[in-house]
């Protein structure tokens, strides 16, 4: 027996559905069979009335089998046994029910490939399956056991989070409104670390007299935040998810806890950007200090770069006024390009007389200082740390003074480690503190110290340790405010017409360790 194919024929000769089961014949031929068989049974009245019917040519044989305005048809080789074709087309019909509600032409065409796979575990390359009709819906179905096992444990779990997203939605609704109740803002964080206002103190509890609305907003809330330490990865998925799903949730700022004690100190700038004009002028300035814990400044240095960027070809060859009265102490070097005479005589920043001029649209250098600090009284801001050892544990005081009102810090982060598997239980805190479980250290912080609070005192207790434990201390914070303050006091061009110029300055903290 070989079929060559199977189709599905209406009753007015159009094929819906065809399968070809053998690889040697052509798609040409095999549409020449399927057009010839509407024609040789057109002349047979009783085609329509016969249980069985076939019809051969020279070369094949067509058996088929009408049902309601159907014919299934077989197209088999001519020595093929004829009661095996039979029975295989009885199968073929048996077949159609099972995926088709009907046998109407809009049907057949709607389940044409459920149909095809169907004929595909009947017929394989010509020769007939040894299958039944439950077991062709089995294959077709793909049917797994192990699959329904992975699917029921999935669902469950799914099921399992849900529950547990539910709770920790009702833990995070009922911890804002016992804030609420307190009268404190509540803010969304992980339990794996404790805040300012998990314990309960003066300094935390205490209002500001008068808030300063030009204050950037620190990283860390404010001393009354309820607060909680840096989150983990599953934390932050659970707050994504409900997010998802509609919820309103705070966004939570957080240190990075991927380096060390110096990165958790690291300045972040919230400086406004100033508006640059066709000629910008930048200075970066930044400090690197390290102090004895018993006091005593062991190296300390400031180093900054003035860089220029002019916007238009007729600014490529201004001159740069600069205020150097208070460099006492500073080593200064401008760019070789630029003419030493005037800047030794008058302060002056101007390309040579046979100079390159500025670039356009592109930062270049033109001044550079490097002051060395000899004392620790030259810092902008001193750290007196007192570790005091007992037999209940260790006392720890911290105080800050800024020692140099003339600037003003921002975003100032003093970062304190402390012993292995100890909690700080905070007594007094000026500004707001944060526990990082994770990195065991705590994080003072100030959004701004100036000369209205110009020192400021934290106080907390672990339970073991000793005075090691808590150095080296850390401390972070930009400024606006110039630690050498050269500053640009005009701009003119070669003919000395003035320009307008904008100028931004940049102090910040790169290595300030209290060892």
């Amino acid at each position: 027996m070989v079929l060559i194919a199977a189709c599905v024929f209406s009753k007015t000769g159009k094929a819906l559905v065809a399968r070809q089961f053998v690889n040697d014949m052509t798609r040409a031929r095999l549409e020449g069979l399927l057009d010839a068989f509407p024609k040789l049974i057109g002349n047979e009245k009783e085609a329509a009335t016969r249980q069985h019917t076939f019809v051969e040519t020279d070369s094949v044989r067509y058996v088929y089998h009408p049902l309601d305005s159907i014919y299934v048809v077989l197209v088999t080789t001519k020595n093929s046994n004829i009661l095996e074709d039979l029975e295989t087309l009885r199968l073929f019909s048996r077949v159609i029910p099972e995926y088709c509600r009907s046998n109407d032409e809009k049907e057949i065409l709607a389940h044409d490939f459920d149909l095809i796979f169907a004929f595909d575990e009947v017929v394989t390359l010509g020769y007939r399956e040894s299958v039944n009709l439950a077991q062709i819906r089995t294959f077709t179905e793909m049917d797994s056991h192990e699959e329904r096992v992975f699917m029921q444990i999935k669902e469950a779990q799914e099921k399992a989070a849900k529950q547990a997203m539910a709770e920790k939605a009702k833990e995070l609704k009922r911890a804002q409104k016992e804030a609420l109740s307190r009268g404190l803002k509540p803010s969304y964080q992980s339990s794996t670390g404790i805040s300012s206002s998990s314990v309960p103190s003066a300094a935390a509890v205490s209002e500001p007299v008068a808030p300063r609305p030009a204050a950037p907003k620190g990283p860390i809330g404010g001393g009354k935040a309820l607060k909680l330490g840096g989150k983990t990865t599953n934390e932050d998925d659970f707050l994504n998810t409900l997010r998802q799903q509609g919820q309103t949730i705070a966004p939570v700022e957080k240190a990075s806890l991927s380096g060390g004690a110096s990165s958790l100190a690291a300045p972040v700038s919230n400086a406004p950007r100033v508006k640059r004009e066709a000629v910008h002028i930048r200075t970066d300035e930044k400090i690197n200090a390290r102090v004895s814990r018993d006091g005593g400044l062991e190296s300390g240095e400031v180093q900054a770069t003035v860089s220029l960027s002019v916007a238009s070809p007729d600014l490529t060859t201004i001159s740069i006024q600069m205020s150097t009265s208070q460099v006492a102490g500073a080593q200064l070097q401008v760019h070789p390009n630029m003419d030493k005479k005037e800047w030794q005589t008058n302060s002056l920043l101007k390309v040579k007389a046979n100079g390159k001029p500025y670039p356009i649209n592109n930062d270049v250098g033109i001044l550079k200082w490097k002051m060395t600090l000899g004392e620790e009284e030259q810092l902008p801001i001193s750290l007196n740390c007192w570790p005091q050892e007992s037999s209940d544990g260790v006392q720890v005081n911290i105080e800050y003074t800024l020692q140099r009102e003339d600037i003003t810090l921002h975003n100032v982060r003093i970062v304190i480690p402390l012993p292995t598997a100890t909690t700080p239980v905070v007594g007094e805190c000026e500004g707001a503190y944060e526990y990082l479980k994770t990195k065991n250290v705590i994080v003072w912080s100030m959004p701004v110290i100036d000369s209205s609070n110009s020192t400021g005192t934290l106080e907390f207790s672990v339970p073991n340790g000793h005075s090691d434990h808590f150095f080296p201390v850390t401390v972070g914070f930009t400024s606006e405010n110039l630690f050498v303050p050269i500053t640009v006091k005009d701009v003119t061009k070669s003919d000395g017409a003035p320009v307008v110029y904008s100028v931004e300055t940049n102090f910040n903290s790169d290595n300030f360790e209290i060892v």
